[in-house]
């Protein structure tokens, strides 16, 4: 449960805090923000917390790979559950399965390294507008969620510990098909703990978010519409350079396919000097409902 007493960013801390319940097993809860399931970054932070307290603090995690299996419960505790699957000269390998009521609803994979100088080159950020030169979130909840379904309105209207602000509102305001693509500055409200091991899981949180609405921009729908089934299949991440949270991020994002009900998108995290910091790949469910 939420503590109306403490910031959002200090509830997430606490949610990413996870307890220790036996050697490789771990217990996390989930904040009531209003969703009938667990927001999927959550899940992934939370296991990512989970494999990286099982590895030394000079193997960052590289990358990682997930599947959701069933919809999160947020009523009830998750259980991580951390198989050390190797422990090499460089490279750490860790795979974490998430259980309620006794069934696995999500699994991931993933890699930690040892840092070493190599070969270092990246592509470019996009050339958007800076954040100072949008609305910000007080604007666009006034502009926005009154046509906005209950549920999401309850979400938005709640002080949450990321901020967004798109470079574009034209999908939040009309059913024109437009191209797969979006910029979305993120940035963490609220101070952090000077705590390496938090960064990458807030990182993953926050590459949830957003990512998969523009496979459906081409078809004149978004996820908030409720004629519209949609949910996170699996994510994945790369994690190539360290990230600070003392500024804003872009959030750069496509979709270049949509098929067979699932949408997939990628989306690359660049700082605001434009230093790629992690590259995201996702498939989601995007049916459309059987009444409609």
């Amino acid at each position: 449960m939420s503590d109306t007493t403490s910031s959002p960013m200090q509830q997430l801390i606490r949610t990413l805090d996870l307890e220790q319940l036996e050697h490789n097993l771990y217990r996390g809860t989930s904040p009531d923000i209003g969703w009938q399931r667990v927001f999927g970054g959550q899940v992934i932070a939370q296991a990512l917390v989970a494999a990286q307290r099982t590895v030394e603090a000079e193997r960052p995690v590289h990358s990682l790979h997930a599947y959701f299996v069933r919809p999160g419960d947020p009523s009830v505790p998750i259980v991580y559950q951390v198989e050390r699957i190797r422990d090499g000269g460089s490279f750490t390998t860790r795979q974490v399965l998430a259980i309620q009521h006794g069934k696995a609803i999500f699994t991931m994979s993933a890699s930690f390294q040892s840092r070493e100088e190599g070969y270092d080159h990246q592509i470019a950020m996009p050339d958007v507008p800076q954040p100072e030169e949008l609305i910000d979130e007080e604007e666009f909840k006034r502009i926005f969620l009154p046509k906005a379904p209950p549920a999401i309105r309850r979400y938005w209207e709640r002080p949450r510990p990321i901020e967004l602000r798109p470079v574009s509102l034209t999908h939040f305001l009309t059913t024109e098909k437009l191209d797969p693509r979006q910029d979305v500055w993120v940035r963490t409200v609220g101070s952090m703990p000077d705590d390496g091991i938090y960064d990458a899981a807030i990182l993953a949180y926050l590459s949830d978010m957003t990512l998969l609405d523009g496979s459906l921009y081409p078809h004149g729908t978004s996820v908030y519409d409720p004629r519209v089934q949609a949910a996170s299949l699996d994510h994945a991440m790369w994690f190539h350079r360290p990230v600070r949270f003392d500024d804003w991020l872009l959030y750069s994002q496509d979709s270049p396919s949509a098929s067979g009900a699932r949408g997939m998108t990628r989306g690359s995290i660049y700082t605001r000097s434009g230093t790629l910091v992690a590259s995201v790949a996702q498939e989601g469910l995007i049916r459309k409902k059987a009444n409609d």
